[in-house]
């Protein structure tokens, strides 16, 4: 036990340091051209330095807030309820896209009997059979899904159980609420970003890398390295871009892992502020009805 606190403090006491060798260095992981800079990318994306690096940008922006000046623990918060929020609302035109691909699919085969769609001058640009499209519209799904997490979790728009969550008092609420990410969401979120991490990188290069590989040990596969982006569908004429789905499995969990940040600082202001800070600086979207949105925005910011 006390070997593992030594072990986690001595990485937080190393992460500012850390933090300012990748910052002065950016040509030794930002340099694509060179193999060996991507593979430390990769090693270094999933690593325990940057884990403590997070860890510790966080612990100081809250110390910061809590022991000098509130607003920026609120600035926070706005800063990173605006990522999720702008990312939603562009990433929820993805649902329209889907539907009128859709329907155009559906007038294409059934009516005229096309086999395919082109695009581009005289359709010389891009050209598809149809079932491609058919079957891309399941990346649309995907997107929707895994863009607008953060954002519906900001409008309240996500299905909550709340057995005994509704009976306790405000301050009690904001409480669990901590208790939810630090315990919860944040461990759950970072295992998955763990294997999601190197099964996207699996899709897109070879030689192979997991989470056991070491730095050394990459970069010695690194002289053998070379771009191999999945192209691989599931039928003939299939949708072949599979390595989105990889790709955006990762956005999904930076974005939840940003949201809980996010949540856990406003919980916390909120339970230190007393019920009338409830949904400060919440940015809630208009639905038109103006009893809706005041009910909607107490409802989010109470819940």
């Amino acid at each position: 036990m006390i070997d593992t606190l030594l072990w986690v403090l001595q990485n937080l006491a190393l992460a500012p340091y850390h933090l300012l060798l990748a910052i002065v260095n950016p040509g030794a992981w930002l340099n694509w051209a060179e193999p060996e800079s991507v593979m430390r990318f990769i090693f270094y994306g999933a690593s325990v330095e940057f884990f403590f690096v997070v860890m510790f940008t966080i612990i100081a922006i809250t110390v910061l807030g809590m022991a000098w000046k509130r607003d920026i623990l609120w600035w926070a918060v706005r800063i990173l309820e605006g990522i999720g929020n702008t990312v939603g609302r562009v990433a929820a035109w993805a649902g329209l896209l889907m539907v009128l691909q859709q329907v155009m699919i559906v007038f294409l085969q059934r009516i005229f009997r096309v086999a395919e769609i082109q695009m581009g001058p005289l359709g010389t640009a891009f050209s598809q059979d149809l079932s491609w499209w058919a079957e891309e519209l399941k990346l649309y799904n995907a997107i929707v899904v895994c863009m607008c997490v953060s954002y519906t979790f900001v409008q309240g728009g996500h299905v909550r159980v709340d057995l005994v969550y509704s009976a306790v008092k405000f301050r009690t609420k904001r409480v669990i609420d901590m208790f939810g990410c630090i315990f919860f969401m944040m461990p759950a979120i970072v295992i998955t970003y763990m294997f999601a991490w190197f099964f996207m990188w699996r899709h897109l290069m070879t030689p192979s890398v997991t989470a056991t590989s070491d730095l050394d040990r990459m970069l010695m596969q690194s002289r053998i390295f070379r771009w191999n982006v999945e192209t691989i569908g599931f039928s003939p004429n299939g949708f072949n871009a599979y390595f989105l789905f990889k790709v955006l499995i990762v956005v999904f969990c930076v974005l939840v892992f940003i949201q809980a940040v996010a949540f856990f600082w406003r919980s916390y202001l909120e339970w230190l502020e007393g019920e009338e800070s409830a949904g400060k600086y919440l940015d809630i979207d208009s639905t038109g009805d103006k009893a809706e949105d005041i009910e909607h925005a107490i409802h989010s910011g109470s819940t």
